[in-house]
């Protein structure tokens, strides 16, 4: 991506490269956000392919599955890189196409993708199943050598867990609760909720046992919901402006990908002119 952002003047590159930052930063703490900072680098900089990856990610993120798919293909187009056929494939079955999916699954692109994104192309094929009620077809999907390998990787977890949920789908529910152990197993970091799952298959249930906060007087005079409210509204007040920015540069309706016909072009807001012509304005100045 660096590599990419040097191709740009230098104060437009900063300005890019801020924006691409705080996607990356709350894409999944507030993906709205995210997409809003996203539309930004995308008025800045559209002919990058690390632009039109990260605003596609953010577009995901917040399910414009449309959207997405058209950055993702406008990336692919600028890089000729594969990785992101998986989540292109997703995007087909988020707006409800899942042969759509299917079809990218028997494309030879999926043979040059690494073993991570083989990995991923086979749960979006199981998806793709489930979503046309083939249960079983699912699962046969995900039968795999990483499915039955000892080895941990990085995607082990998931795949574990999307075949315990697709056997508990399908009324396998004593082979559900052995993968959602499995899953638990190579789950270091929390990333499913495989404990919870079974807990829920054996009967036990969890007590909330939260302290309120509201009835906490630390000392005797500090009510921590207030002194964790003014905390968050100075955070709110010093982020109002990039914030502000941001929400204006998300209020086009519909996206447009120059290349491609399905999509309209649309007219650049006074906003998002005021952005470009500022960012431009400082690459000029420091160039």
């Amino acid at each position: 991506m660096r590599q990419e952002l040097l191709s740009l003047p230098k104060g437009l590159a900063e300005e890019v490269s801020k924006n691409l930052v705080m996607v990356a930063r709350l894409i999944d703490e507030d993906p709205e956000q995210a997409y809003a900072y996203s539309r930004i680098a995308l008025r800045l900089a559209s002919r990058v392919a690390a632009v039109r990856e990260a605003a596609g990610f953010a577009a995901y993120a917040t399910q414009k599955y449309s959207e997405a798919l058209a950055e993702f293909r406008a990336a692919k187009r600028m890089t000729g890189s594969v990785e992101l056929w998986p989540v292109m494939a997703d995007c087909e079955r988020g707006l409800g196409r899942p042969e759509r999916a299917l079809a990218m699954a028997g494309e030879p692109e999926v043979q040059k993708l690494d073993k991570a994104g083989q990995v991923e192309m086979r749960l979006v094929a199981a998806g793709a199943r489930r979503d046309q009620g083939q249960l079983e077809a699912a699962i046969v999907t995900l039968q795999s050598p990483e499915l039955a390998s000892n080895s941990v990787q990085p995607w082990t977890a998931r795949l574990r867990y999307a075949y315990a949920d697709a056997l508990l789908a399908a009324g396998r529910e004593d082979e559900a609760r052995e993968w959602f152990g499995k899953t638990l197993e190579a789950d270091k970091d929390g990333a499913t909720d495989a404990s919870d799952r079974l807990a829920e298959l054996d009967g036990v249930e969890f007590v909330d046992a939260a302290v309120d906060l509201a009835d906490v007087d630390v000392d005797g005079d500090l009510d921590v919901d207030d002194e964790i409210a003014d905390e968050d509204e100075d955070e709110d007040d010093e982020d109002a402006a990039e914030i502000a920015a941001a929400e204006r540069a998300s209020d086009v309706a519909e996206y447009y990908d120059e290349d491609d016909e399905e999509y309209e072009p649309l007219e650049q807001s006074a906003a998002d002119s005021d952005v470009e012509d500022s960012a431009q304005d400082s690459g000029r100045d420091k160039a």
